[in-house]
């Protein structure tokens, strides 16, 4: 059974700093599942330095604790999680590290385990995606919260792979379910008129901010929960769905964003969903004012994650 160290015996601020005091184990022996780093940001359009995300969620991750008071389960025991360490990426050349995070991440779906990613920027999810369809040979439904839509199609002429296009590359790749691609969050200002009909070609069902203004929370978790079904849903955040004064350590920041306490409500009730993966991406600590909140709503937003998944293993074992 892996459970965090014992803070009455080392304190949070001791020890080398795994996910959540979780043993590291570059292994996969006895793992149900496993926080993998992917330190990658050479993919951004704007401001890099996502590829410190992994070490400063790992940092702050330390204060988690092993039982979710709301979920009532204990996620870490659970799902036996374990920190997988980084998977290193070839700074400068995007074909040879998305072929790594390909080759990383498929061992860990043969093996069954469930994956928590800390990116990186946007970008590492398409690789991470081949590699669920190359173990699996089926797509997955895709929940993709974010303030950008992340359909276009190049940056700069002729660069189709970055991290405002994985979501369009995904579905033309039939790594994502056509029916089943759901957006929370988008407010970004547009390039034209057209990335409104473009967007709604790849994605089935889009709620910006305004939208979780005149719904709640609460009715938007139930709509993405009955439109999931009991199909495999792989889950995506942005760090930038939040507005940026609950994270402002992020490359593409924009105003008017979700509240955490507001993207944990949308996550809780996904325990009624089967997810086979989840990633928060583009946390970019050396923005962030305070030196930590943002780094601390990830770590949060992967436990609950982890509660979700290990409440739905739970409930339905």
């Amino acid at each position: 059974m892996t459970e965090p160290a014992d803070p009455a015996r080392s304190p949070r601020f001791a020890q080398i700093a795994s996910f959540a005091r979780l043993p590291y184990r570059p292994d996969l022996a006895g793992a149900g599942s496993a926080f993998v780093g992917i330190p990658w940001d050479d993919a951004t359009s704007f401001r890099s330095g996502a590829r410190e995300g992994p070490s400063a969620i790992r940092n702050h991750s330390r204060l988690l604790r092993t039982y979710h008071l709301f979920q009532k389960v204990y996620p870490f025991r659970v799902l036996e999680t374990v920190d997988y360490g980084d998977i290193d990426p070839v700074p400068g050349f995007l074909d040879d590290t998305f072929r790594r995070i390909e080759e990383g991440m498929e061992p860990i779906f043969r093996a069954k385990v469930l994956p928590f990613i800390a990116g990186g920027d946007h970008s590492i999810t398409l690789p991470v995606l081949r590699a669920q369809k190359a173990v699996t040979g089926r797509p997955v439904r895709l929940l993709h919260f974010d303030a950008h839509y992340d359909t276009w199609d190049h940056y700069w002429g002729d660069k189709r792979y970055t991290h405002g296009t994985w979501v369009r590359r995904a579905y033309e790749e039939g790594l994502i379910e056509p029916g089943h691609v759901f957006q929370v969050g988008i407010r970004s200002s547009l390039y034209s008129h057209e990335d409104v009909a473009t967007n709604a070609r790849y994605v089935d069902q889009t709620f910006t901010t305004e939208d979780l203004d005149r719904e709640g929370p609460d009715a938007v978790a139930a709509s993405l929960v009955k439109a999931l079904g009991s199909g495999p849903t792989y889950v995506s955040v942005d760090i930038d769905v939040l507005d940026p004064g609950f994270a402002p350590g992020t490359g593409t920041p924009e105003p008017g964003g979700l509240t955490t306490r507001e993207l944990f409500r949308i996550l809780r009730p996904l325990h009624a969903v089967d997810i086979v993966g989840f990633d928060v991406v583009e946390v970019a600590p050396q923005y962030d004012h305070t030196g930590q909140v943002t780094a601390l709503a990830a770590a949060n937003i992967l436990y609950e994650g982890l509660a979700a998944a290990a409440r739905h293993r739970q409930d339905t074992a």
